[in-house]
């Protein structure tokens, strides 16, 4: 099933602080790596009417809703590429500012069909990118148990990861993210089952990383991404859990263009955790390139 731009829809977490974290200013040039539901991009582009963006994301669906929705006044500043921002190529002193969200718009959450959720009923895909080839079902389906058992390990930090990765070559084929989710669960004791952080969902978020590459292309964005920056233009990223945290964390302090702003990453408030729930995990950091 295919969902018109107007499906989707995002609410972004840290909209204000991330936008002023890059101190945008008239005339302005900023990059939006991740645009997801166009939040953050929507902000900067209303502090000042002479404010340009280049905005990148790898679901078309995204670019689709936000060339959509955002008034022509607002288009006419923006730059869409359409990819994976590890083969962005920008140039050397080109951006004033550069924002990321590296979490999984709501959409492709909600909508059951993309596989990202084991709350509704839909195919094993987890594909950021429509047009890629490698699906959730072509790993838990094809792939040897050890190859499971340790991205199990390595992305979602699963400890009953070889038990997990046995169940899965045990009782595949496999259809469905519930059908997964649900043998997955057999893994854990029955008292385990039913807290608040369902079975699957470290193994969920392993096998979403590793069929969209996301570690190892936030890493090469990380490594390009401090040249393209103007002296004192600063780039702020926001990741959701620890894998994408330590990368954005290391990234920033060994660079040798960039001075780290901050020294513990900035969390929501209580009040917007209250909002969006799935803003909890959140953790914004922020560096800013030194003059050479």
């Amino acid at each position: 099933m295919t969902h018109s731009p107007a499906d989707f829809h995002h609410v972004s977490v840290f909209a204000q602080e991330l936008v002023e974290a890059v101190k945008p200013k008239a005339q302005g040039n900023y990059l939006d790596a991740t645009l997801g539901g166009g939040g953050h991009t929507e902000i900067l582009l209303g502090y000042d009417d002479s404010i340009t963006m280049t905005v990148i994301d790898r679901d078309e669906n995204a670019i689709a809703s936000v060339r959509n929705r955002l008034p022509s006044s607002y288009l006419e500043r923006i730059s869409f590429w359409h990819g994976n921002f590890a083969d962005f190529v920008g140039k050397e002193n080109q951006f004033d500012g550069i924002i990321a969200d590296l979490g999984v718009s709501s959409p492709q959450f909600d909508h059951a069909e993309r596989g990202f959720s084991f709350r509704n009923e839909g195919e094993l895909d987890m594909r950021m990118d429509q047009n890629q080839s490698l699906t959730a079902a072509e790993i838990v389906n094809h792939w040897q148990e050890k190859e499971i058992a340790d991205l199990i390990y390595q992305y979602g930090e699963e400890r009953l990861s070889r038990r997990i990765a046995r169940k899965i070559v045990e009782k595949r084929p496999f259809t469905s993210t519930t059908q997964l989710a649900s043998a997955i669960a057999l893994c854990y004791p029955p008292k385990a089952r039913y807290g608040k952080i369902h079975p699957a969902t470290r193994t969920f978020q392993a096998l979403r990383i590793a069929v969209n590459q996301e570690l190892d292309s936030l890493t090469t964005f990380l490594n390009n991404a401090p040249h393209w920056l103007k002296p004192e233009g600063r780039i702020a990223i926001i990741s959701f859990h620890s894998l994408e945290d330590r990368i954005v964390k290391y990234q920033f302090r060994d660079s040798d263009t960039l001075k780290v702003i901050t020294k513990k990453p900035l969390t929501p408030s209580k009040q917007e955790q209250e909002v969006n729930v799935r803003s909890r995990s959140a953790k914004l950091r922020i560096a800013e390139r030194e003059i050479d």
